[in-house]
């Protein structure tokens, strides 16, 4: 049993001699006996008792009753009523007080004890409740983000100085009125708050002055111990620097983009220049190719990825003279094997950029072939990038079909003919029959 102080507060003094002594035998330690209210706040105050002990009727100005509300709210000290009085109208008040007991003169040791041990253990709990009220109110009030919270009717009871801030209205304001009217989001932007929203949700909050803030926020219901939904708390955080900030990189990025895209324009021009018989040829291979990367749903980035690619797809063909570009007739042998390292010069000029996609691969690996008989390093099957079978596909076709230096065109019917035959062979199966059924049913034209 801890040892409990209590201070006794008795205008009896017989009443309060035995009192007394009933607490010191059930092992209590009485500080101080007095007889007035006004003495009871003073000790109160002085010796700060664990409890408690007061008669409700008091010689003087303050009375039992209101000596007990002035010892509770001042100190926190838990009061236990003794009274021989029990009038509904003393009752009624002495309700109002929150008292720790209330006991009818006379009474025994053990109704005493018994009181005394349930208040004592009562007060304690309270006590921590009441330091763990005020730990959470301020962390509420110290952190950064808003805090709203609303009962089961959605009428909001308590928000932080931040949510006071951001939303424009003070707790006091607030208090009762519907969440949606202090937390109004712009419908514009956000369908509304559901009882189905997602843990952490996006949206633009309208403050009260008419500011739109962007926030980040979270609406969690509780209940209580038999599940009844009692309310929910709202938290949410400011967003808009970090939305200012994501705009700018997507600005950034776009910008990067453009540049990038004129860069690779810059260098399939000047291919181009060089090889006036394949102008638009790499264009060509780029339209091709895009087009059935998106048959295959394939990403919107791989497709990017494959149009880059193809747009400078033999920009190796910079390291060959003109005079074998341009040259009519027959290639040498020689001639032929120099051409052949267009895809390695390709890749040596590109390997050093640092692209968002893997372009340098993609170009060295555009004449390989399924069955590993291509060039320059004999790669096959899966080992061959599927970007780089899908422009082979798309590079034969388009130089079958053109007019070159050395050759009249074929036409498409034969560029068809060709990746058909030697489908699975040299050509990826799926990226083939797509190609054909672009041309067969879909009417694709090169200059469409």
């Amino acid at each position: 049993m801890p040892n409990i102080r209590i201070l006794v507060v008795e205008d009896e003094s017989l009443v309060a001699k035995d009192i007394q002594n009933m607490l010191r035998s059930l092992g209590y330690e009485v500080i101080d006996v007095v007889s007035t209210g006004e003495e009871a706040i003073q000790l109160a105050e002085a010796t700060a008792p664990d409890l408690v002990l007061l008669d409700i009727v008091l010689k003087g100005e303050v009375d039992g009753i209101v000596a007990a509300e002035r010892i509770w709210e001042r100190f926190s000290i838990p009061v236990i009523y003794l009274t021989a009085y029990a009038d509904e109208t003393t009752l009624q008040r002495a309700k109002v007080t929150e008292p720790f007991g209330y006991i009818l003169k006379p009474f025994d040791e053990r109704e005493l004890q018994t009181t005394i041990e349930m208040a004592f253990y009562k007060a304690r709990m309270d006590r921590k409740l009441r330091e763990r009220e005020e730990w959470l109110s301020t962390v509420l009030t110290s952190i950064g983000d808003g805090v709203i919270a609303t009962d089961h009717q959605g009428a909001v009871n308590f928000m932080n100085p931040r949510a006071e801030k951001l939303t424009g209205w003070t707790q006091a304001e607030a208090f009762g009125r519907p969440l949606r009217e202090i937390f109004p989001i712009d419908l514009e932007t956000n369908g509304g708050m559901s009882s189905h929203l997602p843990p952490v949700q996006e949206n633009v909050l309208s403050a009260r002055d008419g500011a739109k803030i962007a926030v980040e926020e979270t609406l969690t219901p509780f209940s209580s111990n038999t599940k009844a939904p009692q309310g929910n708390v709202l938290i949410f955080r400011d967003i808009t620097r970090r939305k200012t900030a994501e705009a700018e990189l997507t600005r950034s990025w776009e910008r990067l983009q453009k540049a990038l895209a004129g860069t690779i324009q810059a260098m399939a021009l000047t291919i181009e220049m060089r090889d006036p018989y394949t102008a638009g040829h790499q264009r060509r291979v780029g339209r091709l190719s895009c087009t059935i990367a998106r048959e295959m749903e394939l990403s919107a980035d791989r497709v990017e990825a494959i149009q880059m690619a193809a747009d400078i797809h033999d920009v190796g063909k910079i390291y060959i003279p003109a005079e074998i570009l341009s040259k009519p007739g027959q290639l040498t042998e020689i001639e032929y094997s120099i051409i052949k390292t267009h895809p390695q010069v390709g890749y040596d000029i590109l390997k050093s950029i640092e692209f968002p996609w893997p372009l340098a691969e993609i170009v060295y690996q555009h004449h390989e072939r399924l069955n590993g008989s291509g060039y320059p390093n004999r790669l096959s099957g899966e080992n061959i990038l599927l970007e780089a079978r899908i422009m082979c596909v798309a590079d034969v076709v388009e130089a079958m079909s053109s007019h070159r230096p050395y050759r009249p065109a074929h036409g498409i019917d034969k560029a068809l003919d060709e990746i058909l035959k030697n489908r699975g062979i040299l050509y990826d199966s799926r990226v083939v029959d797509i190609c054909i059924k672009l041309f067969k049913e879909k009417q694709f034209s090169f200059e469409s």
